[in-house]
């Protein structure tokens, strides 16, 4: 079940995605952190974010929208109050996500986070669609894009991951230009820019009028996305969108993912990561599969 993402080994390929999973201790208790590949903290920026009033997630049919906002304590407090804790798990791989409004923002964080040990790598979070400012911005335009992964690989040594925007007209172009600007490995998708409508008081259902769509219904796309991300960079693929079963994790491996991420599931069931990490054992056992690394690309074109 182990594998190598970026030069990180882990036990096997299920990570918890950001934003789905706290800053990790929370889970200390229902969870076994140092049984899953590991997890992405909440994004966290320069200074703390009371993210958007409510309402911030309504459900979808076969997902939910949410519109957090990115609600965080910040960098310093995330320092001093959440990495100790992590540390009572020393084999606990953690990955944290940086968001910023400015590519400035961004470079603080990590410049701060340098000095902190106890992380694996970093997550330039380049595709929330529910902030104003930052965010979407950078993963939605090449040249931005690039500039920031640019700066961000020439101020830290630690392996640097971007997670791109599924709202662009090309998820591949979007990805050679993250791996030519220096990023180790790539996370998508993130959500899809959508929203809902109260047909009743004929308002908005979300506060902040649009969020992001994830769960089973954007399954299909990000697949595809996977599928053709894999095959414009070199560079490992971290999957997700909707998974729920070991099937699901398998598909993302075949069509070109290194590794998974496990987002909307653990609101409806918070030992879903380590779940499916058992799932996926037995699903390899019984497909007789010694290596779950095997499966990566290793989706069958021919006839």
């Amino acid at each position: 079940m182990k594998i190598e993402l970026a030069g990180v080994e882990l036990a096997n390929p299920i990570l918890a995605a950001s934003g789905t999973f706290g800053y990790g201790i929370e889970f200390e208790e229902i969870v076994g952190l140092e049984s899953i590949g590991g997890f992405f903290t909440k994004g966290i920026s320069l200074y703390p974010l009371a993210g958007h009033p409510p309402t911030r997630i309504v459900t979808t049919a076969a997902g939910m929208l949410n519109a957090i906002g990115l609600q965080n304590i910040g960098v310093d407090a995330f320092i001093e109050n959440k990495l100790p804790e992590l540390r009572r798990y020393p084999a606990a791989k953690v990955f944290v996500n940086v968001f910023g409004y400015t590519v400035a923002d961004y470079l603080a964080v990590i410049e701060k986070l340098n000095q902190a040990e106890g992380i694996s790598a970093y997550e330039l979070n380049v595709s929330c669609p529910n902030v104003h400012a930052g965010g979407m911005a950078f993963g939605a335009d090449p040249g931005s894009l690039e500039y920031l992964v640019g700066r961000a690989r020439a101020v830290t040594s630690r392996p640097l991951f971007v997670k791109l925007s599924p709202n662009v007209t090309s998820i591949a172009h979007m990805a050679r230009v993250a791996a030519e600007s220096g990023a180790d490995a790539i996370s998508l998708v993130n959500t899809f820019l959508a929203m809902a409508i109260d047909a009743e008081t004929r308002k908005p259902r979300l506060s902040n009028v649009t969020g992001g769509l994830s769960g089973p219904a954007i399954k299909p796309i990000a697949l595809r996305m996977v599928y053709e991300a894999a095959r414009a960079v070199k560079i490992p693929i971290i999957g997700m969108g909707g998974i729920l079963t070991a099937e699901d994790v398998v598909e993302f491996l075949l069509a070109g993912a290194t590794a998974v991420q496990i987002g909307t599931a653990n609101y409806a069931d918070p030992r879903a990561t380590e779940r499916l990490t058992k799932q996926l054992y037995k699903w390899c056992k019984g497909h007789q599969v010694e290596r779950v690394a095997s499966l990566t690309g290793g989706l069958r074109l021919e006839n």
